[in-house]
């Protein structure tokens, strides 16, 4: 434990070095990913509520797959889309426990719907972290239920059509509307280009940080927690990693607005 010099200790205590919540192996996520940024912001989370011998990471299938390789957790694999039913049977019979799972907006809002949907529906208190890239991200670039009309990827080489498919789905708006879930809200993730310098804002992973250290306080006081993540997928949607952010930023953000959508448990003003 380092002290900041001439500060008083109560308040500006640091820790340097390794979390004990993070394995330290290096990632298998693309560059400029904001899966990196999520799985940092979920151990310093555990970290700080000092809850990681009793956290389990249950792993989705998506890009995401291999996060038990990074965080320092117990954790369990789950089938395709079947996280929130994994996790609800761990809590039932484990109430002690801390269950969260990262899920993809493909594994989650496209194969896990019902499971997510229901799962919030029951007020399961579990947590879980949407990280919507508006695409397949791990298995080709295929459309998602995320998908914005126009968008072209391996499945709408013409772009994605609405007459055909329907318009994108908004997860944070579903489980909003029911009455299960304690916590639902969106944070746009990705670092923000401010104008044509080179310069970018961070408000988006700080907003995360608190973001993820709520969800999980909710699930403390026995309530089902969601956050979705508004993210990046450079390789997929074949642009560089700035014109990513932009896009997410400035496109993606439109479509799917960032907010507090629900917080029964008033964790936001405390």
């Amino acid at each position: 434990m380092t002290v900041v010099q001439g500060a008083p200790a109560a308040e500006y205590e640091v820790k340097l070095g390794r979390l004990s919540t993070l394995t330290g192996r290096p990632t298998h996520y693309c560059a400029g990913c904001e899966h990196g940024i999520l799985t940092r912001l979920v151990a310093n989370a555990i970290e700080e509520l000092g809850l990681r011998e009793r956290t389990v990471l249950v792993d989705s299938v998506g890009c995401s797959v291999f996060a038990h390789d990074y965080i320092n957790t117990d954790a369990v694999q789950a089938p395709h889309g079947r996280a929130p039913a994994v996790m609800s049977g761990i809590k039932r019979v484990r109430p002690d426990l801390m269950v969260f799972a990262v899920q993809g907006d493909g594994d989650a809002v496209s194969i896990g719907l019902l499971e997510l949907l229901y799962a919030a529906n029951r007020a399961e208190p579990i947590t879980i972290f949407l990280v919507n890239n508006a695409i397949y991200g791990m298995t080709g670039g295929q459309m998602a239920p995320t998908t914005p009309e126009g968008m072209v990827t391996t499945t709408t080489p013409q772009g994605r059509d609405v007459a055909e498919t329907g318009r994108p789905l908004d997860a944070t708006k579903l489980l909003a509307g029911l009455d299960g879930p304690s916590y639902v809200k969106r944070v746009v993730l990705p670092i923000a280009p401010m104008g044509s310098t080179d310069l970018y804002s961070a408000r988006g992973p700080l907003e995360g940080a608190k973001s993820v250290l709520n969800a999980f306080k909710v699930q403390m006081r026995g309530g089902f927690s969601f956050v979705e993540f508004v993210s990046t997928c450079s390789i997929n949607w074949k642009m560089s990693v700035l014109e990513s952010k932009r896009f997410a930023t400035e496109t993606l953000a439109k479509l799917f607005p960032p907010g507090l959508y629900k917080d029964k448990l008033g964790v936001e003003k405390g």
